[in-house]
C-alpha cells in the first residue's frame, strides 16, 4: 500500500481510539457502569430516570398519526432481519473455518441494552431494543461481507465509494496487477488474527 494511505489509515484508527477513550470518560461521568456484561445504574440515577419518563399514553398521544401507521411496516422487517442474522451466521460457522478467516463475534456488534433505561416508556424500550438488534446484525452482515471480499477479492472499486468497511482502505488499487499479485496472500493472512 502507498505510504501516504498507510500514514491515513494509521491516522483513522487513531482518531477512532480516541473516540472510544472520550465516550468512556463520558460514560464513567454517569452514575452507570457495565459488570461481566451488565448494566449497573447507581440508584440516584435510576430514580431521576423515572422521574423523566414520560407515560405510554402521552407518548403516543403526542405522537403523529402516520408515524403510528407505519410502525407496522417497520416492524414487519423483523423476520428478514432474523433470517439475515441465521443465514449469515450459518455461512460463517461453515466457510470462515474452512477459509482460515477468523470468526467473527456477533456480540461485538449486537447490543441490547437500553431496555434498562427507566426514563424509557415500554413502548421507548421495545424501539430500542427493536433498533439495537437490526443495526447490530447490519453491522455484523456488513464485517462478515467485509472479511468475505478481503479473502476473495480486496481489490478496490474504480470508483470512489461512500463508505466501506474498515479492510477496503488496504486493498489493492483497481487495476494494479503487480500490488494484486504481490499483496493477494498478505491480505487473506491478515484475516486469521484480525478480530
Amino acid at each position: 500500500m502507498a505510504p501516504t494511505l498507510e500514514a491515513l489509515r494509521n491516522r483513522v484508527r487513531d482518531l477512532q481510539d480516541q473516540i472510544e477513550i472520550e465516550m468512556a470518560r463520558r460514560r464513567e461521568a454517569l452514575d452507570f457502569r457495565v459488570e461481566r456484561g451488565r448494566v449497573q445504574i447507581e440508584a440516584d440515577l435510576r430514580a431521576r430516570h423515572r422521574a423523566a419518563r414520560v407515560r405510554l399514553f402521552v407518548f403516543l398521544a403526542a405522537t403523529r398519526p402516520l408515524v403510528v401507521l407505519t410502525a407496522p411496516l417497520i416492524y414487519s422487517l423483523i423476520l428478514p432481519f432474523a433470517l439475515l442474522d441465521l443465514m449469515v451466521t450459518i455461512y460463517m460457522r461453515i466457510c470462515f473455518p474452512v477459509y482460515g478467516i477468523t470468526l467473527v463475534r456477533r456480540r461485538d456488534f449486537i447490543a441490547i441494552d437500553r431496555q434498562h433505561l427507566a426514563y424509557l416508556n415500554g413502548l421507548q424500550k421495545l424501539n430500542c431494543m427493536y433498533c439495537g438488534y437490526c443495526n447490530g446484525v447490519a453491522s455484523f452482515v456488513r464485517e462478515v461481507a467485509g472479511r468475505t471480499e478481503a479473502f476473495w477479492c480486496p481489490i478496490k472499486h474504480a470508483r470512489g465509494l461512500r463508505e466501506m468497511h474498515e479492510r477496503y482502505a488496504g486493498f489493492m488499487d483497481y487495476a494494479d496487477e503487480e500490488d494484486f499479485i504481490t499483496r493477494w496472500a498478505e491480505s487473506r493472512e491478515a484475516l486469521k488474527s484480525k478480530r
